[in-house]
């Protein structure tokens, strides 16, 4: 039996953006169990400063993945395979994480969202699942789309599907050296 430890290790490694899924469905029951880690997330102050929005609707989620792609770049024509895709909508902090983001000039509801975010990923991955977070999409669109109010701002957009390619890639990550030191910088 594998340890705790081992087996998160292994969950992070396995854990990759993908972009391109099959058209096989999401159980509604990995879909719940992904949402739920989401919402358990921690934040700055508990403020949990965010909603998902889950779309699955598949002519919904076709218009969403239409205002991620973009046919001058030529990226992210991947989305309309994904059978689901999750908005994270930043909402508003309580007093205390609002007021610690003002002393210390740091917003720690962006902070918060990308905590949650990978919660999203990491499960969804434990679940054998591919994910792929987008930040690349037209803001203005997607509110329209998803009758989010004028006061509010879609952060994340996140596709969730069976990866089309199961194999797990080799990361490309720099040297520890180069990201790690230890008592200065």
């Amino acid at each position: 039996m594998t340890s705790l430890s081992e087996q998160f290790y292994k969950l992070i490694s396995a854990r990759q953006s993908d972009r391109g899924y099959t058209n096989q469905p999401i159980e509604k029951e990995k879909l719940e169990k992904i949402l739920e880690s989401a919402r358990i997330a921690p934040s700055a102050c508990n403020a949990q400063p965010w909603k998902f929005i889950v779309v699955d609707d598949e002519e919904i989620k076709n218009k969403l993945a239409d205002t991620t792609s973009s046919k001058i770049l030529g990226m992210n024509h991947f989305t309309k395979q994904a059978p689901v895709h999750i908005v994270i909508v930043m909402e508003s902090a309580n007093l205390t994480s609002n007021f610690g983001s003002l002393v210390k000039r740091k917003h720690f509801p962006l902070i918060d969202i990308g905590i949650a975010a990978e919660h999203i990923c990491l499960a969804a991955t434990a679940e054998g699942l591919g994910s792929c977070m987008v930040g690349w999409f037209d803001e203005a669109a997607v509110k329209k789309l998803l009758n989010i109010p004028k006061s509010k701002r879609p952060m994340l957009i996140i596709t969730l599907g069976y990866p089309a390619k199961p194999e797990i890639r080799e990361k490309r990550r720099k040297e520890i050296g180069q990201v790690v030191s230890y008592n200065k910088y």
